[in-house]
Order: C-alpha cells, then sequence, then structure tokens
C-alpha cells in the first residue's frame, strides 16, 4: 500500500474522495444540514440500519440471498431515490465516524487474534498459491486503476476499492482500506465486495454451468 499512501499526483488521487465530480458518486440529496446535528437523528440513523439489516435477514430466509447484499441494495434504492432526509443522512454520517474511530483497530486486533486460522495462513505460503494471490489482485486494482477516469473517478481510489473485491469480505475491506489510510471509502469497498462479489459468482457460476 505504500505507492497508494505516497503517489503525489493530484489527478491520480484525492488521498480521499472517491469520485473527481464529488464526495459520494451516490449524492442524491443536496440539501445541506448545518449546526449542531441533533442525537436523536443519529439514533434514528442507528435504527434504521438495524431496520435494513433485519429485512436483508427476512430477504435471506426468502429468497437465499446473503443477507449483507439485500441490505446494501435496499440502502442504495433508497439513496437513489432521495427518500432519506438530510437530517438523517447526515446522522448516519456521524454513527458511521463514531463506528469508524472507536471500533476499527479493536475489530483488527480480534479478527487477528480470535478468527484468522494461522495454521491455513502458513500452509498457504506456497509459490504457487502466492502467484495466483498477486495475480488476482494486481488485476483488480490495475483494472480499477486504468478504468478510473473514463468514469470520473480518482484512479488510485478506484484501484484501492476494487482490490478491496479480493479481501476477506468487510474485514478484509477494513484492513486494506486501514494500510492504505482510506477509511473514508468503506461504504464503496463494501458495495464493491457484497454487491460486486455475488454478480461476479453469479457471472462465473453461468460460465462453469455453460462449460460443463
Amino acid at each position: 500500500m505504500w505507492f497508494f499512501k505516497h503517489d503525489r499526483s493530484p489527478l491520480s488521487t484525492s488521498n480521499r474522495k472517491w469520485a473527481v465530480t464529488g464526495d459520494n458518486l451516490l449524492a442524491g440529496n443536496k440539501q445541506e444540514v448545518k449546526g449542531t446535528i441533533d442525537v436523536n437523528w443519529v439514533i434514528s440513523a442507528g435504527m434504521c440500519a438495524i431496520t435494513l439489516y433485519l429485512a436483508g435477514v427476512l430477504l435471506h430466509a426468502l429468497f437465499g440471498l446473503p443477507g449483507p447484499v439485500c441490505m446494501l441494495f435496499l440502502a442504495v434504492i433508497l439513496k437513489l431515490s432521495n427518500l432519506i432526509p438530510a437530517p438523517l443522512e447526515q446522522g448516519a454520517k456521524t454513527l458511521f465516524q463514531f463506528f469508524l474511530a472507536s471500533v476499527t483497530y479493536p475489530l483488527l486486533f480480534a479478527n487477528s487474534v480470535a478468527v484468522t486460522h494461522w495454521s491455513e495462513l502458513v500452509a498457504a505460503f506456497h509459490p504457487t498459491i502466492l502467484i495466483t494471490i498477486f495475480v488476482t489482485v494486481a488485476t483488480l486494482a490495475l483494472v480499477g486503476f486504468l478504468m478510473a477516469k473514463k468514469m470520473g473517478m480518482y484512479p488510485v481510489e478506484a484501484g484501492i476499492v476494487t482490490a478491496c473485491h479480493s479481501g476477506l469480505g468487510g474485514t478484509g475491506d477494513i484492513a486494506i482500506l486501514t494500510a492504505a489510510e482510506r477509511m473514508t471509502l468503506l461504504p464503496f469497498a463494501q458495495i464493491s465486495t457484497r454487491i460486486g462479489g455475488a454478480i461476479t459468482v453469479m457471472i462465473a457460476l453461468l460460465i462453469f454451468a455453460q462449460l460443463s
């Protein structure tokens, strides 16, 4: 991640933002909330997040789709439909920043101690596996980097988010973005990992079904 952290070209990286045209690709509500954010909106944002999660769990039970993917789909639909009030968006942003500051490092520590299977990790240090990992991650990052300007995005940030597609789910996103000092891109990385991952798996299954 050294290259991503120290790239000095303003045309290649914003060091924080995702798109050249704005901070948020999904920005539809232009109304700004000035002054202090009411704590009630922050609580409401948390309740909305829990509701979306429960809706994702319900959709998973009904259709078999992964719960986080369903939750993201619902959130994106609400955002694109401009159904979310500006104060609620600001409350969600405040809640996001709180968890970003207080939960990130404990989560990484807990993942490294309790979740990571060190025996399997050590066994993966084989030249063939390492080459496969390197080629996969490099290809994802390079494609995102090269395609970014055609889509109005910063190449470095787009390459990082695309590389998150190869990580270990949400925890992998946090690890990659923390190393690159781009944690503000976490929502986009989640979309890349959850929705992009589901689409990739479905396309791969269709291709293998045709080949077999």
